[in-house]
């Protein structure tokens, strides 16, 4: 998968223990996250979807469609994640032109493995 090296170095990044929810499925969504460190696993009912690591991203749909969350987000391991909200993806899309096409082709893989 892609990863998004801008948040390397996020001075905002929160702490998450190991066995904590980001979200929970059908929870309304108004954030994306970026996996700074440790990793972050997505299930959808008592399937897992996906895990993401360091430079990946997750939640990303929930700021462009108001809908609710599609899935729940676990940290797997003691992880370090910054909080993306409306406002602050905007200002990166303007900032890092490429960022907003990274964010479209991880979501293009999301769905084509959702699909296979």
């Amino acid at each position: 998968m892609a990863e998004i090296n801008i948040f390397k170095n996020a001075p905002g990044a929160e702490d998450v223990a190991a066995g904590n929810a980001l979200f929970h499925e059908g929870d309304p969504g108004d954030v994306m996250f970026a996996v700074v460190a440790g990793a972050v696993e997505l299930t959808h009912g008592d399937r897992i979807v996906d895990e993401i690591g360091p430079g990946g991203i997750l939640g990303e749909m929930a700021l462009i469609d108001p809908g609710p969350r599609s899935a729940t987000a676990t940290a797997r391991q003691p992880s370090r994640v910054e909080r993306v909200d409306q406002r602050s993806f905007t200002c990166l899309v303007h900032e890092h032109p490429t960022f907003a096409l990274q964010v479209m082709r991880i979501m293009a893989e999301r769905l084509r493995r959702a699909n296979g």
